[in-house]
This record gives C-alpha cells, sequence and structure tokens, in this order.
C-alpha cells in the first residue's frame, strides 16, 4: 500500500512549519498544491517536483495527487496552515475512496487561528469559535446564524475569509449582526499577512472593526465579554487568577 500526504505548511514561512511537515516534505518525491502554496515552498525544496492547480479545482488537484501516487511516487498534497482546518484533509479522504491501495496521512499545521493568536498576545485562551465569511460553499444565512449563536454564548470568534472583492461588505454585515449581542467596546484584534512578509496587526473595539478593511489574507479576532487589552495586546483571561 502506497501513502499519500496531506501537509499542512503554516501561515507561510519556513520557520513556522512543524518538524513533521518539512521532514514529510523532504522525503517526498512529488508536492502538489494550489499555485499560490506551492510558490510558498518551492524555494526549500528546490529538488521536487511540483504540480499546480488553480483555485476551485480542488477535486481535480486531489486526483492528480492520487494517479501520481498510483505511479509509485511519494506524492505530499499541500495546505495553508493545517490541513485540517479549512484544507484539503476531508476531500482528500473522500477522493481517496477511489484509490483503496493509497492510504492517506494527515499532516498538522498551524492554522491562521493559532499564528494570529500568537501576534495578537493571547485571545484564544478560552473557549472560542472559528467561521469562515466565505459563502462560497456555505450559505450565507447559516453563517449569520452562527455568528449570532457564538456572539450569544460569549465565544471569543475568529473570522476567516472576512473579506474579499466580491464580498468588500461582509466584515462589516457580520460586526452588525454580532453587536446584537457583543457590547461596542469588545476588544477586537485583525492580523494581515500571518507569519510571512509584511505581518501587520491592530488591537481595536468592535465599533471600530466594523467599519475596517479586511481582505483575504487577514484574521479577525472579535474578543468575548472578558476579554481586554493589556500594554497594546489581546488578552482573554482564563480565571486562573480568581481561583
Amino acid at each position: 500500500m502506497h501513502n499519500i500526504y496531506v501537509v499542512g505548511i503554516g501561515p507561510g514561512s519556513y520557520e513556522n512549519m512543524t518538524g513533521k511537515a518539512i521532514e514529510t516534505l523532504r522525503a517526498c518525491d512529488t508536492i502538489v498544491g494550489y499555485t499560490v502554496y506551492v510558490d510558498l515552498v518551492r524555494e526549500h525544496f528546490p529538488e521536487k517536483e511540483f504540480l499546480t492547480t488553480p483555485m476551485r479545482k480542488e477535486a481535480d488537484r486531489c486526483r492528480l495527487a492520487f494517479e501520481e501516487a498510483a505511479k509509485g511516487k511519494a506524492v505530499a498534497m499541500i495546505c495553508s496552515g493545517d490541513a485540517g482546518v479549512y484544507g484539503m484533509a476531508g476531500l482528500m479522504l473522500e477522493v481517496g475512496k477511489d484509490y483503496p491501495q493509497i492510504r492517506v496521512e494527515v499532516v498538522p499545521g498551524v492554522t491562521a487561528a493559532t499564528g494570529g493568536a500568537a501576534v495578537l498576545g493571547a485571545p484564544l485562551i478560552h473557549d472560542f469559535a472559528v467561521i469562515s465569511l466565505s459563502d462560497l460553499l456555505t450559505p450565507w444565512e447559516k453563517i449569520e446564524k452562527r455568528l449570532l449563536l457564538a456572539a450569544e454564548a460569549d465565544f471569543v470568534i475568529c473570522l476567516y475569509n472576512p473579506s474579499s472583492k466580491k464580498r468588500s461588505d461582509y466584515l462589516r454585515r457580520a460586526c452588525e449582526l454580532m453587536l446584537r449581542h457583543r457590547s461596542p467596546d469588545t476588544v477586537c484584534g485583525m492580523v494581515s499577512q500571518i507569519g510571512r512578509e509584511g505581518e501587520t496587526y491592530r488591537v481595536l473595539p468592535l465599533r471600530e472593526l466594523k467599519d475596517a478593511s479586511a481582505d483575504m489574507f487577514t484574521t479577525v479576532f472579535v474578543g468575548n465579554s472578558q476579554t481586554r487589552e493589556i500594554d497594546g495586546r489581546m488578552v482573554t483571561p482564563r480565571g486562573y487568577r480568581d481561583v
């Protein structure tokens, strides 16, 4: 039986890849991925064969990887962040049913929630929810319900894919929904280009987040009722000092 590896490469920099991810890619013959992600690792593994497909060709990308593995090659499918968090691990396991002779192994990576949290300080110390604002695969009505319920339950909320050219007002819409259950003074944070050149962050209240600009390379954090700003960092206490 052949193995195929689904590898989370983290936020983008070599330093933020796990040791196991690096070891796996070094051992592979072929690395398959979305063009942008392949470009992030190409210079570190120049001796490898690279195969790419554009966005929205995910199923084709998976089949390509399995076909290469079926030839006897050691193949890695790479994803940004963690392969199991809005990544390709699920689809690879689904497509893998058609290739019973190939076993899928998932190699975890640093996802934007934890990578961005480290930049901001400690926003995710207590219970939190991760919600993508992309309605490409999830109806907006379902996203809206998740935002409202997570806000009402006082989760810290981490928002992936907060805005794009076609969804320029989605972050504003999300903030307006959360403001039904959150104070306008709720401490929030934004991190752009996590772990890459040009990384920036800011801490701001929810009322200002509503009018902030973001893109697909930005991850947004909305604090809970306990989250506070400490020396310019975003911190959600867990309550250790109260025990």
